[in-house]
């Protein structure tokens, strides 16, 4: 999907993403928010004990909820793929912004 895409195209569909899971007041993934949302990813059948389990993956900060940078760092961590595409991305990143 990256090499599709390019780094920023890429970032722009995690955004994407985001906007799509996130709670519209709380500007966060919450567990109503995801869980409102599951039938979106093809994840309908989870259980709430699932939906839990997946915010508590992504949450560093303690808050029950995924802000953004949480979000992508989760999507990057469970895709071995990003991982290795990710120096890549870091580069085409940097070379962009200067």
């Amino acid at each position: 999907m990256v090499d599709k895409l390019g780094a920023e195209g890429f970032m722009k569909e995690l955004c994407n993403g985001f906007r799509l899971l996130k709670d519209g007041d709380k500007g966060m993934i919450t567990f109503e928010s995801l869980k409102r949302n599951l039938a979106l990813l093809g994840l309908q059948d989870m259980s709430d004990e699932e939906v839990v389990c997946m915010l508590r993956e992504g949450d560093l900060n303690g808050d029950c909820a995924l802000d953004e940078m949480e979000f992508c760092t989760l999507m990057f961590r469970l895709s071995p793929a990003l991982m290795k595409s990710s120096r890549t991305l870091l580069a085409e990143a940097l070379v962009n912004e200067m």
